[in-house]
């Protein structure tokens, strides 16, 4: 099994779809040309990567990844990390805890003095993110 983290690009669209309709499985689907409008600003906008973890070549997970430049901090980012799903079919294999490693490096390398998840207030989401290391607070 080999997991590979990357930018996600315009063929993502459709597994993406999926792992968003697991996360909020009561939203209605998109219409197909919504969704691509909507990709387009996403992978257009300064400062935003989605990252897919693609699990032995298919999309299993992503988070949502956004560098918001700061006036505090001397100067120093913030990166906001949102809609982090795995599919259901690839839990408990480490897909999560890589795409949160990545998003950390992506933070570093942007020069983030911060990570900011954002969370339902589901128990599972909270308690992913402490495991990983992150804790429920602000700086």
């Amino acid at each position: 099994m080999t997991i590979t983290i990357r930018p996600a690009t315009e063929t993502d669209l459709p597994a993406l779809l999926a792992l968003y309709g697991e996360l909020n499985p009561d939203d209605v689907p998109l219409p197909a040309e919504s969704a691509r409008s909507i990709w387009t600003a996403v992978r257009h906008q300064q400062g935003r990567t989605v990252l897919v973890a693609a699990l032995d070549g298919t999309p299993a997970g992503t988070a949502d990844c956004v560098v918001l430049p700061n006036l505090t901090r001397g100067g120093r980012s913030i990166l906001v990390v949102e809609n982090v799903v795995v599919a259901n079919a690839h839990r408990r294999r480490g897909v999560g805890r890589q795409l949160m490693d990545a998003a950390a490096r992506l933070a570093e390398s942007t020069g983030c003095y911060k990570i900011q998840l954002l969370a339902a207030d589901g128990h599972e989401a909270h308690t992913f993110y402490q495991a990983c290391g992150y804790q429920p607070l602000a700086q």
